[in-house]
Order: structure tokens, then C-alpha cells, then sequence
């Protein structure tokens, strides 16, 4: 059984109604459904073929596979688990990741999902991520983490591209390119945690409002040889 990292503001629950229920405050920005799978997730991954980068697999592809028997109980897995969101007006992706697109350039602050970051949205929602198959996603403790745009060697660049001064259109500039939702661990930082393969997380947004910082993590690195990923997130 995977274990939760002992941190408080990752709550661990056993269902999931628990993982729908609980309320992201007193610091709480994550919970997670620690769960074991049956089923042969690899057999799916291998019958997909899918080429380089990512590819969002329907239901009907799924149930179309002509799988072996653990293949079939896996396949049955990711159908269920999209319908639990799907029951809750979600809309998940189960996508079959074999390397993200990097950034290219040499700019200042990275806005791939290989750099630490926070999703962000207008209003109240929340973030539901599992890793079937493949390297699990990491996270990164909100006090071992620093806004590469409080970082004042980062900031001086970036004020240089934008070409004005440290004020409220500077920050919108930040804004509008998502600058601001990408972190650096601070020196000394912990190891970061990994999310493990099965479990269902639902980790907290930046938005407006939020009383609860938001759960900061980004994809793992992905190396030559490595499986593919099976990554639900909605």
C-alpha cells in the first residue's frame, strides 16, 4: 500500500466519498484515495500503440480492445473511474502520455508541466489526478517552495521582457503567461513526493478566494525506454 507522506496538508481517505468531501481548510490542500488496482494496466498500454506525446483515449477505443483477461478487468477500472467524475458533471481524460512537449527557448521561467506549478482557475474547483501506468506525478511542500517570480535575479529578467515597471501591468504580464504559477524548491528543500501509481488524488486550485494555498506538483520526468503513462485527470 502506498504511503500518504506525512504532511498535513495532505488528508488520506478510503472512498470516494471521502476523497469528494473533504473540505480543503486549516491548511488541507490535497487528499488522497489510496487504493490497489486489479488488472493489467501495461497489457492496455501496449494494445493502445500509441505514438509520441499525448493521446486522449475515448470509452469506446477502450471497450473495443481485444485484451486478456487482466487487460479486460483494467480496462473495466478506467471506464469506472471516469464515470464516478463523470457522475459529479466532471469531465475527465484518460490520456496515454508517452513524453510531453518541453519548452523551447531559453526564457527565464519554464512553463511546461515538467516545472513545479499550480493549476489556477476563475472560480471554486478542484484538480482529480491518478497514475495507472507509468512515473507518478510529484509534489512539492508549500513551505519548501518559492514563486520563481519572487525570485530577484527571475524577476529583474523578466521585468527586462516586459519592458516596464514593477507595478500592476507588470503583474497582469505575469499573469496572462501563467510567470506566476510556477515554483522553485528553496535550498535545502525535502525530497519531493510522489503521488503513486492507483491512487486518486483531488488536489486544490489557485483561484480567487481560496483559503487554502494550492497544492503545488508537476509530471515527472520522462527518460528513454521508460512505459508509457496512463494518467487520469479532470
Amino acid at each position: 500500500m502506498f504511503a500518504v507522506p506525512d504532511y498535513y496538508r495532505i488528508k488520506r481517505v478510503s472512498s470516494f466519498e471521502e476523497l469528494v468531501s473533504v473540505r480543503f481548510e486549516d491548511g488541507v490542500n490535497a487528499a488522497c484515495w489510496t487504493r490497489s488496482l486489479p488488472g493489467d494496466f501495461a497489457a492496455v498500454a501496449r494494445l493502445l500503440a500509441t505514438g509520441p506525446g499525448i493521446t486522449t483515449i475515448e470509452d469506446e477505443q477502450l471497450r473495443s480492445l481485444k485484451s486478456t483477461e487482466a487487460g479486460r478487468v483494467a480496462i473495466e477500472v478506467l471506464l469506472a473511474d471516469q464515470q464516478l467524475l463523470r457522475e459529479m458533471d466532471l469531465a475527465p481524460l484518460l490520456d496515454c502520455i508517452n513524453g510531453y512537449e518541453r519548452e523551447s527557448g531559453d526564457g527565464p521561467v519554464a512553463t511546461d508541466v515538467y516545472s513545479f506549478h499550480a493549476d489556477s482557475a476563475t472560480e471554486q474547483m478542484d484538480t482529480y489526478l491518478c497514475t495507472y501506468l507509468g512515473p507518478s506525478s510529484e509534489g512539492l511542500r508549500n513551505e519548501d517552495a518559492v514563486r520563481r517570480v519572487d525570485i530577484p535575479e527571475i524577476r529583474a529578467q523578466l521585468l527586462a521582457l516586459h519592458g516596464g515597471l514593477d507595478d500592476a501591468n507588470f503583474e497582469e504580464f505575469l499573469n496572462e503567461n501563467c510567470f506566476d504559477l510556477h515554483y522553485a524548491p528553496v535550498v535545502g528543500a525535502r525530497p519531493y513526493y510522489s503521488f503513486g501509481l492507483y491512487n486518486l488524488w483531488r488536489i486544490g486550485v489557485e483561484y480567487p478566494g481560496s483559503p487554502v494555498p494550492p497544492c503545488i506538483h508537476r509530471a515527472p520526468e520522462t527518460r528513454p525506454g521508460d512505459p508509457p503513462r496512463l494518467l487520469l485527470i479532470s
